[in-house]
């Protein structure tokens, strides 16, 4: 191919210099143009496919969070609840009354949760849960009565996979309720974990309000009847008679609260009686019994406090058929709750069972004026209604329904109204005793 040649106007030969580099001009803007279009091609193919590489997340974010399980442990008294979930959950909770409730609020929620797991159980009466719409869902714990939230932990889980939610709760009183929720209302309508030095064994002592109130607790009940007598006598209704005629002399002094576990037939778990006397911030606790024994001779009543070792064989032997009631109902509770390290409770239990050995000794120092005792008559063993952290409490066997005179006597309103009045004189003294101790004097 040849070259033409241009004629510079200045009339000098020359233009072919001219042409070459508009020749290379115009393939360099072309070369230009050719990259300018690669590299926007390799920009729109680099953003195509981070989005398809970020859409799953994306849908996964999109998608409803998941409740993979749901647990409950404890009982009347403590209880956790604990969920899990596939991944972080956004949660808000705050506590309503009128019944007492714990209300969890989530995100869009798929709660996969089998029907036996919300099964009422312990302290917790009902749980509901499902979805509000506007992409929120709720779940609703209803509780036995009020009750502390003493922790709610958001946690990852060990082995990575998901998080969960754990909450601790614990029977509480009314006013710890209410001072929970008038704290919630400060915190933009939610509310924080109590702290426990706070919140555990403070009772009448923070609340000055608070008059000496004192629980008493008829053993057995419903379809627990307890021991029978030689002559037929059920030592449910012996229970409860006499517990009743306690509740009305102690009304009558008129400078108590006084309150029953139950005062119909009715069968109560022994957690649900510790967890009546903690709702109420009892000062004292009084669970009545009477036993059958085989020694038919032996007769009197007893008195006994919680230890972790009994004092006797037969105080052991006692312990352990009470203990046994809540198999009558099917709803053995077993005890796997951790032994509590915290050195402000292990002070408070040491404080209570201090006041239930004082009470025990001014008891049977009353008693013995008014009815007969058996030998050694204040005992101990591991009882589980006496073992509130924080209630004073004593279990009194008024005598043996195994022996004809015991049970003869168990069924006089005499004598009931007679050892009635001797429980009602130790506990006026047990209480001015424990006001002095509180104001110093």
């Amino acid at each position: 191919m040849g070259l033409a040649v241009f004629t510079h106007k200045s009339g000098r030969a020359g233009g072919i210099f001219l042409y070459a580099a508009h020749f290379r001009a115009a393939h360099f803007r072309a070369a230009r143009f050719r990259a300018a279009h690669f590299f926007r091609g390799a920009c729109l193919l680099l953003l195509v496919v981070a989005c398809l590489a970020l859409s799953p997340v994306s849908f996964a974010a999109d998608a409803p969070l998941a409740v993979t399980s749901y647990k409950m442990a404890g009982d009347a008294t403590k209880m956790r609840i604990v969920m899990n979930f596939d991944r972080e959950p956004d949660v808000k909770w705050f506590l309503l009354r009128g019944p007492h409730r714990l209300v969890v609020d989530l995100p869009s929620t798929r709660f996969a949760i089998k029907s036996k797991d919300v099964k009422a159980r312990g302290l917790v009466r009902s749980v509901r849960y499902g979805d509000l719409g506007e992409r929120v869902s709720r779940l609703i714990l209803t509780g036995k009565g009020p009750f502390a939230v003493d922790r709610f932990d958001v946690l990852k889980n060990d082995d990575g996979n998901g998080y969960r939610i754990a909450i601790d709760m614990s029977a509480a009183s009314v006013r710890e309720f209410d001072a929970a929720l008038a704290n919630q209302a400060l915190t933009t309508s939610s509310t924080v974990s109590s702290d426990k030095g706070g919140r555990v064994g403070t009772g009448p002592v923070s609340n000055p309000g608070h008059r000496f109130t004192v629980i008493i607790d008829p053993g057995h009940g419903g379809i627990d009847g307890g021991a029978e007598g030689m002559n037929g006598t059920v030592e449910k209704n012996v229970t409860l008679a006499f517990a009743t005629e306690l509740r009305d002399k102690l009304a009558a002094v008129g400078k108590y609260d006084v309150f029953m576990t139950r005062e119909t037939d009715q069968f109560l778990r022994l957690d649900d009686r510790v967890r009546i006397a903690r709702q109420h911030e009892a000062d004292l606790l009084i669970s009545i019994h009477a036993d059958t024994i085989r020694v038919k001779g032996l007769r009197g009543a007893t008195v006994y406090t919680v230890s972790d070792k009994a004092s006797d064989p037969e105080a052991q032997a006692l312990a352990d058929r009470e203990n046994l009631s809540d198999q009558f109902a099917g709803m053995e509770i077993k005890d796997d709750n951790k032994e509590v390290t915290d050195i402000l409770i292990d002070l408070i239990r040491r404080e209570t069972h201090s006041f239930s050995m004082s009470f025990a000794q001014t008891l049977v120092g009353q008693l013995s004026t008014s009815v007969g005792l058996i030998n050694n008559p204040q005992r101990s063993a591991s009882f589980k209604v006496l073992k509130a952290p924080d209630v004073p409490s004593v279990l009194v066997e008024l005598g043996y329904l195994s022996n004809a005179k015991d049970e003869a006597q168990l069924l006089s309103a005499d004598w009931r109204s007679k050892a009635a009045q001797s429980i009602t004189n130790a506990i006026a003294l047990f209480a001015s005793a424990k006001a002095g101790a509180r104001t110093g004097g």
